[in-house]
Formats: C-alpha cells, structure tokens, sequence
C-alpha cells in the first residue's frame, strides 16, 4: 500500500472533490467568462499612477541632462554615454521607489480611516494550505495549532479546513510530520478540520503541490488561503482576508502585507526592523498606484479556487537547450494570468496580523537571494505572454530589475574607481596607457561629495519619511522601546545597511552572472534559523568582495582609486567579519535583546505569543517515544 492510499483509508484527507486546472498558453490571450467585467482603470488610479511615475521619469530626465551636459564639457565618448546610461538606470528604480514611498506617506497621513464592509458577508469556505518540503515540523505544526485557535476565538460567517501538503522526502521528518499531524488532529475540538498529505512523487514542486490539491479537492472550496511553511496569522486577518474576498466578487486574489517576526540576529533584526517600520509606507504608496493589477508573493493571500484553477494553470517554459522548464518564480506569473483572464488582484496592506520569518545571517539571506533571481531573472523571458496587463507586465521586469541594477551598480563603481580621479593617474591609464575618455571630468572633492550626498541622500529618504510617519502606520514608540530605543535602533539599521549594501552588490552580481551561464540553484529548504558556517566557509564565499575591497584600498595607497570610494572598499574587505557578524545572536544578552526591536518582539502580540508555546508543545511531542502520542 502507497502512502497516499493509506492516508486515504486512514482518513487523513476528505473525499475527493476534482476541479478542473487546464494548463494556460501564453502566446494566445484567454478571458475566463465566469469573471466580472472590470472596466477602464478608475480615474483616481490613473492620478495615482501619474503622481509615481512622473515625478521619477522627469529626476531621471533631469539627472540625464545634467550628467550629460558636464560630460560634454570637453567632449562627449561613446563610453561616456554608456555610463550616463547605467546612471539612469539605476537612478531611476530609486527616484520611484523614493515616489511610492512619498505616495504611501501621504496616503497614511491624509486618508480616511478604512471603513468596514457594508451589509452582511457572504459565507465561504476556504482551505488553509500549508504547503512544506523537509521544514522544521514542530515550527509548521505549532503554527497551525495557533492559527486554529485564533480563528476559533473569532466571530465570522465562514467555514475554514486546514491542509499540510507535504512534498518531504526525508523519512525522518515525514515521520515526524505524520506524528505532529495526529496530534494537532487529536487536540482540535474546534471548528475547523486538520487534514495532512504527502505526495509520493515531489512533481513540479510547490506549484505541482498546490496543483494537485486543487484538481483532487480543490471542487469543495470557495477560495485558498496559501500560506508558506513559516507563515503565520492572526484570526483577524484570516478573516479580513476572507471578508474581503467574499465582497468582492471581482477579486481573483487578495495579497496581504506580510510582516517579519521571531529575528534574534543581527543581519534578522536588520532585515525585520527596516520591513516594520519602513515597509508600511512603501506598501501603501504600492497599493495606491496598482489598485487592481496588484502582485502575488506567493503566501499569505487568499485566492478564489474557481477562479485560479480557470487560469493559473502555469505550461513549462523553454530553456536554451528546447526542453521544457518549470517556472519558477510562479507567483508574478500566476497574478498575471488572473489579470489576463479578467480577474482583479489587489493588494490590502492595512489588514495585519500577517506574518513570516526571514533568514537569519547573510550567507542564508544570499542563498535565498540566488533561488529568488534565478526566478525573477526567467520573467524576462515571458514579458511577450499575450493578454498581460501593462501593469503586471510592469511586475515582471520591476522583480528582474531588482536583481541587474547590482551589477549596473557595479559597473559604475568599477569606472569611478578605475578613471573616477579624472587625473593622468587613474588606474586605466597607468596599467594600459589607453584612456577610454575625451576628457573625463575632473572629480574634486566637492564633485565627489555632491555625488556621495546626493545618492545617500536618495537611498534614505523613503527610510526617513517612514521613519517619521512611523505612528501612522499603527506603530507606538512604546511597543518600540521608546523613543530613544527608536532613534537609536533607526541609526543602528541604516549603519548595517550601508555596510552590507556592497557584499549584496556584488553578491547579486554574482547570481546574476550564475544565472546568465545557466547555473541551476538547488532549491533547497529555506535556513530560517541560520545555518553555522566556519571560517574558512565564510572565507570562500566572500573571496569576491575580500579581493576586490583589498584591490581598492591598494589602489588607494598608490592614488590611482578615489579615496572617496574607501567606505565602500573597507565594506568589501570587511566582508567575512561582517558576515560573522550577521549571525550574532542579540537576544543572548539582555544588553542586546532590544536593539533594532520591533512589536512583534517587544510587544509580541497574541498570536506569536500563542504560535511559540505551541512550537515548544510539538517539539516535546515529537521529542517522546512514538507510543507517547496519545497522551499528547
């Protein structure tokens, strides 16, 4: 007997409920007829979208012609046209996240409050899906054990079954899945039913997981609840989510704003301090401008079944050799085909209680950061897809750019390095004696510190306006340790964040170029709780950044680097320190434990609260002899 059918006869799953998933083409357009009709874009969204994007075009038009016009001062080269180019390209990714994020201020400061649904909420029933792969099973259960709960403790109309869809291949931990599955089912005197799967064959990963799902079971519910193995939420917002969804009957897909918790490292607390405080305005200005074209993260969003099963059905795509490939950064590409079909995916950043967790140190950030580009890099392969909306075309190469800007970042610190002295001495010059300039322009030092201000100047002001609306946003400077404890974890995020920002760039980098010989990354199971990796470890994957940040400073000493680039270069040489660093474990010490702080450790609400009793119940669970089980 398989597993599947003994999970089948043991009841572990309810009876099959088939809903048809056709596999979706991308070369002809498809509209599901089942979807409302949408209309024109409302004329506030167009405002919206006009308020982002202009003012970023006309900075980016106004950089281009003053980097051009002192360029040409002495002559204009082809060479310097490429630079002015990786400048606007760059710039322009900032000036609109720097717009979004004005736009979400403003938003927070002047909008009305949100006003509750009219009139009464249509029942749904919704599966909570939890799909996991090798993950730790005490931490998956524990947060389904908590999700139950809160839910039980709410008021609402809906009917709400939770599945574990384990693609797990390790023995050891499906046994322990399997062990923590009959226990939750055993203390669950609620309302809702606990059902667990493992599937025999881990086909086309997590999309065939939730595939698989939908077509044997998928027929019984009104909309999915996708969540990832480390997702967690709150009663309030698996029912905001849902009300939402039920009101709306043009909505395909509804994405909360997921906010980081449980980081106790250093690079963890970085990563959760900026998403909390700096993350809400950048949500809201993103919500505004997109409306109904919103994006698709893949968890944490509720999803209607009928509707993803009509037109998300994601075909294999061809790699460089013809054979067909998985996609697999399938969540833009699911959010557009809802769109393509008629369907609206919006974005709520206002319905909290969503939550996640993040890799704990930087090698682990980086390993994510490769899976995730390599992804995000395929997009531009599928930006021709017929049908797609503008807007969800515009999703796919906004993901693809935030990985090429680094080596675009780069390539101008390679040429501010090597002729950035505008001097008889710069490093191409002296090794070649070719100087691929007219006459580059000459870098004084006040040149070179208005170009220094004014791009710090642009990489932080969406920090320091969210920083400053930070009460708008919902957050207390109580539930944040104070005020002092706020302004000092403020400069103590932005300091990290300027010291890890040049190993990222030449991290990214480094996937892209992976990526572009068609290096396949493992996609393995995410170290939500950092890997411990040795010296010599850390040595060899941050050789890069070492040698380059020690060829700068030699290059210093000989004057033929810039000494204005040293903060940079002292990041690069610093990188394995800096990467040990990464993993220190602040709540250690007491000292430490509310440095970079946010709610959801200061002030951890119910929910995390409940979510980390139950964690430590399952590990003990699976801690006893297998016979102990039922006394759990």
């Amino acid at each position: 007997m398989d597993d599947l059918d003994r999970q089948n006869q043991a009841g572990w799953m309810p009876s099959e409920a088939a809903r048809a998933m056709p596999i979706q083409s991308l070369d002809q357009p498809y509209r599901d007829a089942t979807a409302p009709a949408q209309g024109t874009a409302k004329s506030r969204t167009v405002w919206w979208r006009a308020a982002t994007f202009l003012p970023a075009i006309a900075a980016t038009c106004a950089l281009i012609a003053a980097f051009t016009d002192w360029f040409a001062m002495d002559g204009f080269s082809a060479f310097e046209g490429v630079v002015i180019a990786l400048i606007a390209f760059t710039f322009f990714w900032i000036a609109l996240s720097v717009s979004t994020s004005f736009l979400g201020v403003a938003n927070l400061l002047w909008a009305r409050p949100r006003i509750a649904h009219d009139g009464p909420v249509p029942a749904m029933k919704v599966a909570l899906l939890i799909p996991v792969y090798n993950e730790d099973t005490a931490d998956v259960f524990g947060n389904a054990a908590a999700m139950l709960q809160a839910l039980d403790e709410q008021k609402h109309v809906h009917s709400f079954d939770l599945f574990i869809l384990s693609d797990t291949r390790d023995p050891v931990i499906a046994d322990q899945e399997e062990r923590a599955f009959l226990a939750l089912r055993a203390q669950m005197g609620l309302g809702s039913e606990v059902f667990y799967r493992r599937r025999i064959e881990n086909v086309d990963r997590k999309v065939g997981n939730l595939a698989d799902w939908i077509e044997n079971w998928g027929g019984a519910y009104d909309a999915m609840l996708v969540l990832d193995a480390d997702s967690l939420m709150a009663g309030e917002a698996i029912i905001g989510l849902t009300d939402a969804l039920a009101c709306d009957p043009s909505a395909g897909l509804i994405q909360s704003f997921p906010t980081l918790f449980g980081a106790q490292s250093v690079f963890g607390r970085v990563q959760q301090f900026s998403n909390r405080v700096y993350g809400a305005a950048l949500a809201e200005g993103l919500a505004k401008w997109t409306d109904r074209e919103g994006n698709y993260w893949g968890h944490n969003a509720i999803i209607r079944s009928a509707a993803f099963a009509s037109c998300a059905g994601l075909p294999k795509v061809k790699n460089r050799k013809g054979n067909g490939r998985l996609i697999l950064s399938h969540d833009f590409i699911e959010a557009g085909l809802l769109r393509r079909a008629g369907w609206s995916v919006r974005f709520l950043p206002r319905i909290g209680g969503s939550y996640e967790e993040v890799p704990a140190t930087l090698i682990d950030y980086v390993l994510r950061d490769r899976r995730w580009c390599q992804g995000n890099l395929q997009h531009l392969g599928l930006l021709g897809s017929r049908g797609f909306h503008a807007v969800s075309r515009f999703h796919l190469i906004s993901g693809a750019m935030g990985y090429l800007m680094s080596p675009a970042w780069f390539a101008l610190l390679l040429v501010w390095a090597l002729v950035g002295n505008g001097q008889e001495t710069n490093a191409i010059r002296y090794f070649s004696g070719f100087d691929p300039q007219v006459s580059w322009p000459v870098m004084s030092t006040a040149n070179s510190l208005a170009i220094l201000a004014f791009m710090y100047g642009m990489l932080l002001a969406p920090k320091l306006m969210s920083a400053a609306a930070a009460s708008r946003s919902g957050i207390t400077m109580r539930d944040m340790g104070g005020l002092f404890q706020f302004l000092g974890s403020l400069i103590a995020e932005i300091m990290l964040s300027i010291l890890y920002a040049p190993i990222m760039m030449v991290q990214q980098t480094i996937a892209v170029l992976r990526t572009a010989i068609g290096y396949q990354e493992k996609w393995n199971p995410q170290q939500r709780r950092g890997g411990t990796y040795s010296l010599g470890v850390m040595i060899k994957f941050h050789i890069v950044e070492t040698i380059m940040g020690a060829a700068m400073i030699a290059g210093m000493t000989q004057g033929l680097v810039t000494l204005w680039l040293l903060p940079i270069a002292i990041s690069l040489i610093g990188a394995v320190p800096l990467s040990a660093l990464s993993g220190v474990n602040l709540g250690a010490k007491g000292w430490s434990g509310r440095q970079m702080g946010t709610p959801e450790h200061l002030n951890a609400p119910r929910i995390i609260r409940v979510a980390m009793a139950e964690r430590q119940r399952f590990a003990a669970v699976l801690a006893t002899p297998e016979n102990g089980i039922a006394a759990e």
